[in-house]
């Protein structure tokens, strides 16, 4: 059961994100967290995640994210926005949807920014 707006939860973790806070991510994950990249590859548990976020960030410095738009309904958060990644790459369109169980991050998901997506996650 969640206690707090999953929407909020989710601007804590993207947070997170934006500033390279890995234990500030390591505290807002379940331990049987995933993330689903856009090619559907799958990164598992919580231990798991927190390395591969450190090497992220080693690989990418200067990656952030922009949400321009968060909705909601029950545990599940889409968010819709862009990705930084440098000066070479500096807008990149993103879909994310995210599970949020007991007030933590259960599954974050990358989603290409397509209108068939747009459709599937009401967001035209």
């Amino acid at each position: 059961m969640n206690l707090k707006d999953p929407k909020l939860i989710v601007l804590q973790f993207n947070e997170c994100i934006n500033s390279q806070d890995v234990e500030g991510l390591a505290a807002l994950m379940t331990e049987d967290h995933v993330l689903v990249d856009r090619e559907g590859k799958t990164g598992r548990t919580k231990e798991a995640m927190i390395e591969g976020w450190k090497q992220f960030f080693q690989m990418f410095p200067k990656y952030r994210n922009t949400f321009t738009r968060l909705q909601s309904s029950g545990d599940c958060v889409v968010i819709l926005g862009s990705a930084y990644w440098s000066e070479n790459e500096p807008y990149d369109p993103v879909i994310w949807t995210a599970i949020i169980a007991d007030d933590l991050v259960r599954e974050w998901r990358i989603h290409e920014d397509t209108e068939a997506n747009r459709k599937k996650f009401e967001l035209l």
